[in-house]
Parts: structure tokens; C-alpha cells; sequence
């Protein structure tokens, strides 16, 4: 039996055109187990950390508003005491229990991406922490997975003490420390993934 390629050709184009357009409506819901945000603190000038959060929630709407929540109390610095310290000192968790990170996402961009690619989208960042908001520029790489989306930061961001209200918080844990310094600029990074719902 000879195969019509035509056929198969006009099918193709219609088969994508339904993902592309199932991409672009769908919402998405951020993947916790496959998600990751880091951050690196630097003390005494030449000590550097790493730390992270352990749990974030998120979502992209249909219009492509992109909302990340941080729990701030699930802060880990692989020391209790401080992270008890970071939770009552810095980001004061009874007054400011979360942070956000939200962004609007070109849904026409990301219905363009197949499986398998990526591409650069250069995005405006809104962080809320402490109650300040700065607008962070960030490119940011998209990757299409089988599954879902993937959103990984290209470069660290880096987030000052003086832009979100933590200067007094970074000060009181130098001083219980007993520290020379904190570095109040604060490189940030994250790849997280989201799964439509």
C-alpha cells in the first residue's frame, strides 16, 4: 500500500499545531521534587555557603503569569541553630512567612519550543520578601520536557540586603556570630519545573 505523504504531512502540521496550542492554554503547577533554589552567602570575606529552601509552590496561568512562593521557615543551611537564626533574625518568618517571585511568561514563546529545545527568554522579575519588592532582570532558559517545562536561571541573580529590608537582619547575624562580615549581596539561583495540571 503506497503511503501519501501529503496525507502525512497535513497531519503532522495539525498534530503540532494541538500541542503548540495545548502549551499555550494549559496551567501549569511547579514540580516540588524537581525543583531547586539556591542561594550563597559569604561571611569573613573569604567564607562562602551554600544554602537552599525546601519548599516551593507555584503556578503559570493560562495568560502566562508565573507566581513562585517560598517558605521562608524551610530554609537549610546544614546548621539547626542557624537556620533558627535566619527564620527569627532575617527574614523575621512570624512577620514575613513567605517570598514571591512572580513574572509574566510569553506564552506564544513557549508554545513555539518542541520537546527538546530551550530557548532564552529575557524576563522582569518581581521579588516580594520582607515587605519590599524589587524587579530583577533575569534571562532565563525554558526547556520543553516530555513531561512539562523546565525554567533555569542562565546566571546567578544577585539580590542586595538594601533592596528587600534585610540589612538590619544581616547585621543582628554578624553580631551574634561574632563575624567580621556578611556580604550583603546575595547570588541566587534556581531551576525549577513545571507539569501541566
Amino acid at each position: 500500500m503506497k503511503f501519501n505523504s501529503r496525507i502525512f504531512q497535513q497531519a503532522a502540521v495539525v498534530a503540532s499545531a494541538l500541542v503548540f496550542s495545548s502549551v499555550a492554554s494549559a496551567q501549569w503547577s511547579l514540580d516540588l521534587d524537581n525543583s531547586q533554589l539556591s542561594f550563597v552567602t559569604v561571611k569573613a570575606e573569604h567564607i562562602a555557603e551554600v544554602h537552599s529552601f525546601s519548599r516551593l509552590e507555584g503556578r503559570i496561568d493560562e495568560a502566562g503569569n508565573a507566581l513562585i512562593s517560598i517558605d521562608l521557615t524551610s530554609v537549610e543551611t546544614g546548621i539547626a541553630i542557624r537556620n533558627e537564626r535566619m527564620q527569627s533574625m532575617l527574614f523575621e518568618t512570624r512577620l514575613y512567612p513567605q517570598a514571591t517571585v512572580s513574572a509574566a511568561i510569553n506564552t506564544d514563546a513557549l508554545s513555539a519550543i518542541v520537546v527538546g529545545e530551550d530557548m532564552t527568554l529575557d524576563t522582569q522579575l518581581t521579588l516580594a520578601l520582607h515587605g519590599e519588592e524589587s524587579v530583577i532582570s533575569a534571562p532565563l532558559r525554558v526547556t520543553r520536557q516530555t513531561d512539562g517545562v523546565r525554567v533555569t536561571t542562565l546566571a546567578p541573580l544577585i539580590i542586595t540586603a538594601e533592596s528587600v529590608g534585610l540589612v538590619a537582619g544581616v547585621e543582628s547575624l554578624r553580631e551574634i556570630a561574632g563575624l567580621p562580615s556578611i556580604s550583603r549581596a546575595v547570588p541566587v539561583t534556581f531551576s525549577v519545573k513545571f507539569v501541566a495540571d
